[in-house]
């Protein structure tokens, strides 16, 4: 009886060790790009300044939906944020291909900080019109239109091939903390504080990027080597994708979600203002919600290996039916709730496609695959955000929450699609071989 009990014992201290071994690898791949310094000082910055970039999105939106009770005003504001991304967004891949991403920031960055201050003192000083928020809203969409490529492709420069999946995904989950932090501080604000307070606080944080930048280590990058400036590159960028399946069959996923599912901007004003009777904090709330929910549902995706186009279409699927039922949510309770697990579909499927089409793509490439993501992501809302506004103001929120369901099921179906076309070519292919064979 006395050896039973002691091989009881040692058996149970060794799973307890096994537990406790597994629990911190599981943290290591958690969390393993955080190693590297650059990518650190990155992490904390970008987390800082995305914050405020979350609460003046917030007070933009409800500043427009405030003074014109209109979806479409909502959505149009929105549009001429991302229009320049879409006329541009090729352009600032190309530059971001032949100029130092690091030098890149420095500048856009701190243009996007000015334009936050400059906000900050029109609205401070009472002399904030609703007509002077479209053309600042444009400004940034210029800023951005450079901005967004180079910096998706500045992280696989602070991190390496080996850690990119990791580092997107991690990327991804600090966006959406300060999706969870921004929205639910800037309603708070908005209704004691006002909402240029929310501009400032914005414009300030981008102070914490550029202190981030000075003193990342240079020499521990790792550049992508540049292109040589020639005619032609725009067209290169563009029949590369064409002709490389992973990426073409991505970016037509992210086009169909980025047009239509990812309006959060404009349908959550809407549903909080029209259908759940509530105000700027109730908005807040349920951007916060959404916010929180990507934290989680990222950390769970960040330490799991892999990416492709199977993967994508779970995850858009996945999107979709949990957006599907956030727009029928009868009840703020519930709308959270839904939202949470909307949040954590979103930053999955979002990681998923970042990382694909950065590990798919040459090197030499990347920045012009990436702002072709912007294109697609964001550069879809001019003709998105219009129409879901639209949709919102003339048969309801619930219509247009669920329109954005329908792009991401309907974007699963075309990536399913895809994979079986090409299932069967490669049947085929085999066939072929065994009877020449």
């Amino acid at each position: 009886m006395a050896s039973e009990c002691d091989v009881t014992g040692v058996g149970e201290t060794q799973v307890g060790e096994d537990d406790t071994a597994d629990g911190r690898s599981i943290v290591r791949r958690t969390f393993s790009s955080l190693k590297i310094r650059n990518y650190r000082l990155y992490f904390a910055g970008q987390g800082l300044s995305m914050t405020g970039t979350w609460m003046q999105g917030v007070t933009q939106s409800w500043l427009v939906y405030s003074y014109t009770r209109s979806g479409f005003d909502v959505g149009l504001i929105v549009a001429l944020q991302t229009l320049p991304i879409l006329l541009f967004g090729p352009l600032g891949g190309a530059i971001a291909d032949r100029v130092s991403k690091y030098r890149i920031l420095f500048w856009t960055q701190g243009l996007a900080g000015v334009q936050a201050l400059t906000l900050a003192g029109l609205d401070l000083s009472g002399n904030l019109k609703l007509w002077m928020l479209y053309p600042m809203a444009v400004m940034l969409g210029f800023i951005n239109a450079l901005d967004n490529p180079t910096r998706q492709t500045f992280i696989s420069e602070m991190v390496g091939d080996a850690e990119l999946k990791n580092a997107v995904t991690l990327n991804a989950i600090m966006v959406n903390v300060a999706r969870a932090v921004g929205p639910a501080v800037a309603g708070v604000l908005i209704a004691t504080a006002g909402s240029g307070w929310c501009f400032l606080a914005n414009g300030v944080s981008f102070g914490f990027v550029l202190v981030s930048l000075a003193a990342m280590r240079k020499d521990e990058l790792m550049p992508a080597p540049a292109a040589t400036k020639a005619k032609g590159q725009l067209r290169e960028g563009l029949r590369y994708v064409a002709r490389t399946p992973v990426l073409r069959d991505s970016l037509v996923m992210m086009a169909l979600v980025g047009c239509l599912t990812y309006e959060f901007q404009v349908t959550l004003p809407l549903m909080a203002g029209q259908v759940l009777h509530g105000g700027p904090q109730t908005y807040g709330a349920l951007t916060a919600m959404m916010g929180i929910g990507a934290v989680f549902g990222g950390l769970a995706s960040a330490g799991r290996p892999g990416r492709g186009i199977n993967r994508l279409v779970w995850a858009s699927a996945a999107f979709g039916l949990t957006v599907l039922g956030a727009s029928l949510a009868p009840s703020v309770l519930i709308e959270e709730i839904l939202l949470f697990i909307v949040g954590g579909a979103s930053v999955s499927f979002l990681s998923l496609g970042s990382a694909t089409l950065q590990l798919g793509a040459d090197p030499s490439m990347r920045g012009r695959v990436m702002a072709l993501w912007s294109v697609a992501f964001l550069g879809s809302t001019p003709i998105g955000g219009p129409l879901v506004g639209f949709i919102g103001n003339f048969a309801g929120p619930r219509f247009a929450l669920g329109l954005g369901a329908a792009a991401a099921l309907l974007a699963a179906g075309y990536g399913w699609s895809r994979q079986r076309a090409k299932g069967a070519e490669r049947s085929s292919e085999a066939q072929s071989a065994v009877a020449r064979a």
